[in-house]
């Protein structure tokens, strides 16, 4: 008889995730996983709580409640110890470590203006994880090849096209090789013709195993390219399932709603 294969524990997991700012609750208690080599595009209208996620899952703001679990460990706080107190935000220094796991591709690009392409996607790896400066090189090098900019690794970010400037940013994510890729609707702030360049290099990072979660307006991608697909409104989850399923016969009435309006 053939031994049964445990599942996969997933990369990254989020538990009853809350976030208010004031009197807006934004995040209600949301939760998910997403295994390696897995592709989870989130869809939603604007103002749904979709980036705040990110942001709470990249470690860049604390969440007011829930957990976020990175190989099971929970990151972002350092628990109460034995008597059960509360958990308490870790300071910025060691946040800092932790996200050298945890990528981040912002909307609009975040590149320094006064850095070459090559030196931007450098930058992490001279300052955060102290690579020798030949090393750091090379490796940002071969990380502009792979977005296809081997030949613009000296320009600035103004001789660069928007759609440059943001495979350069997905260069310098991928560079410090980190176990999940969080994409913020990178192809939003570009226009049309620019749009496809960017797909095209998260497609091939797809094909080649990496996790990531994008959240994205570009349907026909999510549809081509996730494992699942989510809708998010209202601070929750909509719904999630696999793309045919989620575009062919949705199960709520307000995906059915979303998707009429989308297609």
């Amino acid at each position: 008889m053939s031994e049964t294969t445990a599942p996969a524990s997933p990369v990254l997991s989020v538990r009853n995730l809350h976030k208010r700012y004031e009197d807006q609750h934004v995040l209600r208690g949301v939760g998910f996983d997403i295994h390696k080599g897995q592709v989870k595009a989130v869809l939603g209208p604007s103002g749904s709580g979709k980036s705040t996620m990110l942001r709470l899952m990249a470690l860049l703001e604390p969440a007011d409640d829930g957990e976020i679990l990175l190989h099971g460990k929970r990151i972002g706080v350092r628990e109460g110890g034995a008597r059960g107190g509360a958990a308490v935000a870790l300071p910025e220094r060691e946040l800092a470590k932790e996200r050298r796991n945890i990528g981040m591709v912002f909307q609009k690009f975040n590149l320094f203006p006064h850095l070459s392409a090559c030196r931007n996607v450098m930058l992490g790896l001279t300052s955060v994880k102290g690579v020798p400066h030949k090393d750091a090189e090379e490796q940002a090098m071969a990380m502009l090849a792979r977005v296809g900019l081997s030949h613009r690794s000296g320009h600035f970010p103004s001789e660069l096209s928007g759609g440059q400037q943001q495979r350069v940013a997905i260069a310098r994510a991928l560079v410090m090789n980190p176990d999940v890729l969080l994409f913020d609707e990178p192809t939003s702030a570009l226009d049309p013709e620019l749009v496809g360049e960017v797909l095209d290099v998260m497609e091939s990072l797809a094909q080649d195993g990496m996790t990531m979660i994008v959240v994205t307006h570009e349907v026909r991608f999510a549809r081509r390219v996730a494992d699942e697909v989510t809708l998010f409104d209202g601070g929750v989850i909509v719904e999630q399932a696999a793309p045919d399923d989620f575009f062919d016969n949705p199960q709520h009435e307000r995906t059915r709603k979303f998707l009429s309006h989308v297609h």
